[in-house]
């Protein structure tokens, strides 16, 4: 259902982070413009860069913000979001091959240009992106499905039963 959600956000010209972002705006409650721009500058590999991919970098992010830590000083809590992020990278990774942007897309350059290419049927057609951003909104629903205290984001019990 997420991965649907994210699919049709991207053809609305959303960036693939944004996409997997927004389709779980319900969970973290953030309005649509300040999801959007908050997710903003990781399309593309990070603005371009075909480093993390946007999908997985939204996965990422939608993660942190309803099951990360806050407080600098609880290590636990840090080492076990890391390993929760690292279990998604390998979820998306085992499906894909890898999270890095150049590399699902086969491309040779590390960076292109700042301006993104028009969105026509074309691009659609040679780009895995979509499929990519479905794929990793599907993940992040599937483990927030077996961790279903992470929906109540925002909330201590929540935030704390998200870390067990």
């Amino acid at each position: 259902m997420r991965g649907e959600i994210a699919m049709g956000l991207f053809e609305e010209g959303y960036s693939c982070a944004q996409a997997v972002f927004l389709a779980f705006e319900d969970l973290h409650g953030l309005d649509r413009k300040t999801a959007a721009r908050l997710a903003s500058s990781f399309g593309g590999g990070m603005g371009r860069l075909r480093e993390v991919c946007g999908a997985v970098t939204g996965m990422f992010l939608t993660a942190g913000f309803l099951c990360g830590y806050d407080d600098p000083r609880a290590k636990e809590e840090k080492a076990g979001h890391y390993a929760r992020i690292q279990e998604l990278a390998r979820a998306f990774e085992a499906e894909n091959g890898s999270i890095v942007c150049r590399e699902l897309l086969g491309l040779s350059v590390k960076r292109e240009a700042p301006t993104p290419q028009e969105r026509t049927a074309e691009y659609y057609r040679k780009r895995p992106c979509k499929q990519l951003i479905g794929q990793a909104a599907e993940i992040l629903e599937q483990y927030i499905l077996e961790h279903p205290e992470a929906v109540r984001a925002g909330s201590e019990a929540g935030a704390s039963a998200c870390r067990e």
